[in-house]
């Protein structure tokens, strides 16, 4: 069990619903293995009570539902070479798994930031409200990490490339193409979200949900850039992508571009085979079981750790990846993060589990 008086989460009911507040305003809520464990008990207590119809998931403060996993942890796990953050990552994404499944309305308000791990709990369940405020990413390959928490699963099943595109470019989304790539499924101003939970206590969401229509929903840009995407990120390569993009003549494709540049190349390529392979695989849990694989190989590479401290601890924006370039990685060191563990280290699930379709 989980320590009670941990306020990270704050856990209570009001009506029918169970309403779940990520409780770190001044670290954007950020994601703890305590704060993950206290989420899937309350699941479990409202999972079989009757008085309890749905769930809500939202941020606490004005910034943002969640910046993803505490990587300051990580980072001094990576570097101490110890393996706390693999119970940290076993434990998340079967909570991922748990709300793709879960047999009531889960529900997620995801206004303003909501990087990594808050995707992993949010874009998962059967609600997604994003609002004008909404920045969605998955920014990982920007700190020598691979996305994880499902994130390889949904982006792999984004309209053509697009997913490709945001996996190795990190690009933050707004509301418009949040809901263009399968992020989300419903949009509200975010002034319209008090009255919305509000709602929410007196009757099911499927009631509530029509109650809230007629705001103009945010355009896609997206939409107007997939000729070049799918075009560019249709390559097999990482090499080959970063070529097209250059070779395009768009401004948003030599800014695409750039964007690679500064990511780790061991996170590029390795992203690029993971978000190919999830396509293959037939389900939410098979895409996590790999991505568990890839995230325990990632903690060993010298690249997270060197991408934390540039972008978090020391906050220079320099880092020294190792290596440096895309043609000096080997293809052996892609193919690493993807070898089995060993059966007693494995994440796995149940074969009839299923994700979001």
């Amino acid at each position: 069990m989980t320590d009670v008086t941990d306020d990270t989460v704050l856990i209570e009911t009001d009506g029918c619903t169970g309403l779940i507040t990520l409780n770190r305003p001044q670290a954007l809520n950020a994601l703890t293995h305590p704060m993950v464990l206290r989420i899937g008990e309350a699941l479990t207590a409202w999972e079989d009570d009757p008085a309890v119809c749905q769930v809500l998931l939202r941020g606490a403060g004005e910034r943002g539902l969640c910046a993803g996993g505490d990587i300051r942890a990580i980072h001094a796990d990576a570097k101490a070479g110890t393996t706390g953050s693999l119970d940290f990552w076993r434990d998340e994404y079967r909570l991922n798994a748990r709300i793709a499944r879960y047999p009531k309305p889960y529900v997620a308000l995801m206004d303003g930031i909501v990087m990594g791990g808050g995707v992993g709990l949010s874009a998962h369940g059967g609600v997604r409200v994003v609002t004008e405020r909404s920045r969605v990413a998955m920014p990982e390959t920007g700190i020598g990490f691979v996305p994880d928490v499902g994130g390889t699963y949904l982006l792999s099943r984004a309209p053509g490339e697009l997913g490709t595109h945001l996996a190795l470019t990190g690009t933050a989304v707004g509301a418009g193409d949040a809901l263009l790539c399968g992020l989300a499924d419903h949009y509200l101003p975010s002034g319209w979200l008090e009255e919305f939970t509000w709602e929410l206590a007196k009757a099911p969401v499927a009631e509530v949900l029509p109650k809230f229509h007629g705001a103009t929903v945010p355009e896609a840009p997206l939409a107007a850039d997939r000729e070049w995407i799918d075009h560019c990120y249709a390559a097999d390569t990482v090499e080959e992508i970063h070529k097209r993009l250059l070779e395009s003549g768009l401004a948003a494709a030599r800014e695409a571009s750039q964007l690679l540049h500064a990511k780790s190349p061991t996170s590029l390529k390795v992203t690029l085979a993971a978000l190919r392979r999830a396509r293959e695989l037939d389900s939410l849990e098979r895409v996590l079981e790999q991505e568990y694989r890839v995230s325990a190989a990632a903690l060993s590479t010298p690249d997270l750790v060197e991408g934390i401290r540039a972008q978090v601890i020391d906050k220079d924006r320099r880092p020294r990846w190792s290596p440096a370039a895309l043609f000096q990685v080997r293809q052996a060191s892609v193919d690493r993060h993807f070898a089995p563990l060993g059966e007693d280290r494995e994440l796995t699930f149940p074969p009839s589990g299923a994700g979001r379709g």
